[in-house]
């Protein structure tokens, strides 16, 4: 699944090619788009910007027009010269954007959504009033964002919901936005946090600790260069810091291994109303609350592709 690092990446991708260039051509599959297409066409119009917040990715054009697209697990967009073969099949297409090259002698480009299930155009004040992109809690990968933002909001969010796990909040996009599957156990691992604690057990430092971790990892997987072709996600994120790709994380996927920094057993367990998989070692992030400790399972697995 991508998560806030891919969209960040995402739009980057798309801002360098469709950034301040007129839109020469727009195809969708998706109904809802293709009313609007047929009443206020996007030929014509000026790409102003692009934009991720959290896991959201916002393209302004000229008029007062927004396409708003959410990848949930498996959408994408992939950025493609004129006239080059697509590496996914067209009846996986959802959006495409055609624009010039903008430069003498430069081809054009395709900007094109792939199994993307929410896409919707507003205008400003529409977007104002929708239920979600607006109440996000701060973008953890945005300029302004610091450490003491994403303090506030846990500290604020563990006053009004004391039993909530800790998985489930980092995870909560109008808590923190960005964060994902995978960053939610390595931030949890970085701090040292059993994230099946409820956030009222948890101390200031360890809040800090978990926010400082976040905005560090994801920042280091957004680095310029990263990813800036094909801009669908295949697991090239690293949290350890070491390059080799078997190694570039902490606890996420590891389900039955040596922990890389005690030695004892990462265990798994299904949490929260979507039942995701957290990742953790009971060792490095002791149970800290009432009751037994959450039980994990932990038998070896046979190896496989680590998804989000």
């Amino acid at each position: 699944m991508p998560e806030g690092d891919t969209i960040y990446r995402t739009a980057r991708a798309l801002q360098g090619v469709l950034g301040g260039k007129v839109v020469t051509g727009f195809e969708t599959g998706l109904a809802g788009l293709a009313r609007v297409e047929d009443e206020a066409t996007l030929v014509g119009r000026v790409v102003e910007k692009v934009e991720s917040r959290g896991k959201w990715c916002l393209i302004y054009f000229s008029g007062d027009l927004i396409l708003v697209t959410h990848m949930l697990m498996s959408g994408s967009w992939h950025v493609y010269r004129t006239g080059e073969r697509w590496r996914v099949p067209r009846r996986a297409m959802r959006v495409v954007i055609r624009v010039g090259g903008g430069v003498a002698g430069e081809g054009g480009w395709e900007a094109v959504a792939f199994h993307v299930p929410i896409a919707e155009f507003h205008t400003a004040r529409s977007l104002g009033r929708s239920s979600q992109v607006p109440k996000l809690g701060p973008d953890i990968l945005a300029d302004g964002f610091t450490v003491e933002d994403g303090l506030m909001r846990l500290r604020a969010y563990g006053a009004e919901h004391p039993a909530a796990e800790v998985g489930v909040v980092l995870l909560n996009q109008r808590v923190l936005a960005g964060l994902g599957n995978v960053y939610k156990s390595e931030v949890a691992f970085a701090a040292g946090v059993n994230p099946f604690r409820a956030l009222g057990t948890v101390r200031e430092n360890e809040m800090e600790k978990m926010v400082e971790a976040a905005q560090r990892y994801m920042k280091a997987n957004v680095v310029d260069g990263k990813g800036d072709g094909i801009v669908t996600y295949a697991g090239p994120r690293r949290t350890t810091g070491t390059s080799n790709r078997e190694e570039r994380l902490w606890v996420y996927g590891r389900q039955g291994q040596e922990c890389r920094r005690c030695g004892g057993t990462v265990m798994m367990r299904k949490q929260g109303e979507q039942a995701r998989s957290t990742y953790w070692c009971g060792e490095c992030q002791p149970w800290v609350g009432e009751g037994s400790a959450p039980v994990g399972k932990s038998t070896v697995v046979r190896r496989r592709r680590v998804g989000c």
